[in-house]
């Protein structure tokens, strides 16, 4: 059973009746769930995954002038719940500082992922600060939240980059691919330079996934979960696996041409798929002039007239 599920079950089994029966005055006003770092709550944990922090838990936030009031005491009745659940733990062993799970402030919550501007990022928060930030303040589910504030909070992370951000980013990472892996791999590979060759696999790697989260209007977590979460996504998800052929299979004289084909395929997607969506008007083969077609169509002339690598991924 993934993470996700358990903690629904174990909520609604005994969470939802906890808020209900001990905290009456509050329950409108409490948020429950599970957002914020680790595989569960992605979706993508699985049997290795538990060895460390997994557990049938669940967050309950609240504002800081309810914290104060109740918070000591909603902490208590949490603890008090089963010791056990479905087979499970319901006490995580942190190898980290800090809980995932249990009570805490909404601010708490956001400001260490997202910054004290949480509630209101601007561009400027959107374009610079890495995207795996914005992803675990933005994934999993909320199971609870009568008020709707927390909920309200964290749909406006999750879908509130503004256009102009959104097509920076896109154009950055289109110039990173069209330099590592069009360019620099040949190059490298040509002046038998072959571990930064492997660097250029790397650097392309990461900046067309990033490119696909983007085109999907999606946040990419942290690297290690980049290519997996790539997989699921519907719009040119497909080509994970072509990606994870770079970086995975042997680097020889004879495989060289076969990635420099592949990482062709894969930029011939995307320009395809930036054509059909009339992001880019180019026809060339070289991500860079789609990068430098995307850019044209940014309206704010202070985000259109940044160095063009600006934006591109962590």
């Amino acid at each position: 059973m993934k993470g996700l599920e358990l903690s629904r079950k174990y909520f609604e089994e005994y969470g939802r009746g906890m808020l209900e029966s001990k905290f009456p005055e509050y329950k409108d006003r409490i948020a429950a769930g599970l957002v914020g770092q680790g595989s569960e709550k992605y979706g993508f944990d699985d049997e290795i995954s538990r060895d460390h922090d997994f557990c049938a838990g669940f967050c309950l936030w609240l504002n800081d002038d309810d914290y104060e009031k109740i918070g000591f005491e909603l902490s208590r009745e949490y603890r008090k719940l089963a010791d056990e659940f479905m087979g499970f733990p319901t006490r995580e062993k942190a190898t980290s500082a800090g809980s995932r799970y249990g009570v805490m402030t909404v601010s708490g919550f956001f400001s260490p992922l997202v910054g004290e501007n949480y509630a209101n990022l601007s561009a400027e928060d959107y374009l610079y600060m890495p995207s795996s930030y914005l992803a675990d303040a933005t994934n999993g589910e909320i199971f609870y939240d009568r008020s709707g504030k927390f909920t309200e909070i964290y749909e406006k992370i999750k879908y509130g980059m503004p256009e102009d951000v959104r097509l920076k980013k896109i154009a950055a990472n289109l110039a990173g691919m069209a330099q590592s892996g069009q360019y620099n791999y040949k190059r490298c590979i040509n002046h038998a330079q072959f571990g930064a060759a492997v660097l250029s696999l790397t650097e392309f790697v990461k900046y067309a996934a990033h490119t696909v989260f983007l085109l999907n209007k999606k946040h990419a977590p942290f690297y290690k979960w980049l290519l997996y979460g790539m997989s699921k996504l519907e719009i040119l998800g497909n080509l994970s696996s072509s990606l994870e052929f770079l970086l995975t299979f042997e680097n020889s004289e004879s495989s060289y041409s076969i990635k420099s084909d592949i990482i062709e395929d894969v930029c011939l997607s995307v320009a395809k798929y930036l054509k059909g969506e009339n992001l880019s008007d180019s026809d060339s083969d070289y991500l860079e002039d789609h990068a430098l077609s995307v850019t044209r169509r940014i309206k704010d002339a202070n985000i259109r007239n940044l160095h063009l690598m600006t934006g591109a991924s962590e």
